[in-house]
């Protein structure tokens, strides 16, 4: 495992320009710097459409930047290694979309991750999978049908999720834009403490309260990224 001296993840000079339907080219990521350490959390922040799921979609690999630029993963170029592999083992995912199945329970909708990895017995996995539903408010709702939960229930399913696999780095984008206030302190508090115990946690948010509870803060601005303090 890399240690805190090292990056876990650094992107160097990625940039992102995609094509139009009339042949125009819109350059959305221009030559973009960051760096991530273990145990650090980071906020991405910006206007809408200045790039901030663009951006975090490259760095967990879901997007691949222009030639030119470069993401490391733990020391190593990320085109040397199995992306599947890394995604599968190091990676967890929040999206803005949700990404759940509709017509599975809220239960089997966190189980599906065992059964890609394989990891914990069916009873290990029911256990740990209604421990995660506890720390997100829906324990009584585990049976409940996906598509009758609220938006922000299916954000806090989406987030349990993600967690499942104890993931060395979160990706979370707008984790907390479907949720009341008091909800989203909570998850706020549930990413931030398992950024803690070393891992790392990147968030596109437009949400200054979380984005002040990370260790970084960079702004998307004009297509290029810079350090703030909010």
């Amino acid at each position: 495992m890399t240690n805190d001296n090292h990056s876990l993840i650094k992107a160097i000079n990625v940039s992102k320009t995609y094509k139009k339907d009339n042949n125009e080219f819109i350059n959305v990521l221009s030559s973009i710097n960051i760096e991530i350490k273990l145990g650090q959390s980071v906020a991405i922040m910006g206007a809408s459409g200045e790039g901030k799921t663009t951006l975090l979609h490259i760095l967990a690999t879901l997007e691949m930047s222009d030639k030119f630029g470069d993401i490391y993963f733990q020391g190593k170029n990320i085109n040397k290694l199995n992306l599947n592999t890394i995604r599968k083992n190091f990676f967890g995912f929040i999206f803005q979309g949700y990404n759940l199945f509709d017509d599975f329970t809220v239960m089997d909708n966190i189980l599906i991750v065992n059964k890609v990895i394989k990891k914990d017995t069916k009873e290990i996995a029911r256990d740990k999978a209604f421990d995660l539903l506890q720390k997100v408010n829906l324990q009584d709702k585990s049976k409940m049908i996906v598509r009758n939960l609220s938006g922000g229930e299916k954000q806090r399913v989406a987030i349990a999720r993600a967690l499942y696999n104890d993931p060395l780095l979160i990706f979370a984008d707008e984790p907390s834009g479907n949720l009341d206030y008091e909800t989203s302190i909570q998850i706020h508090d549930l990413l931030i403490n398992n950024t803690k115990k070393r891992k790392s946690l990147i968030i596109a948010t437009h949400d200054k309260e979380l984005a002040s509870l990370c260790d970084k803060v960079f702004i998307l601005k004009k297509t290029f990224l810079e350090k703030c303090q909010l």
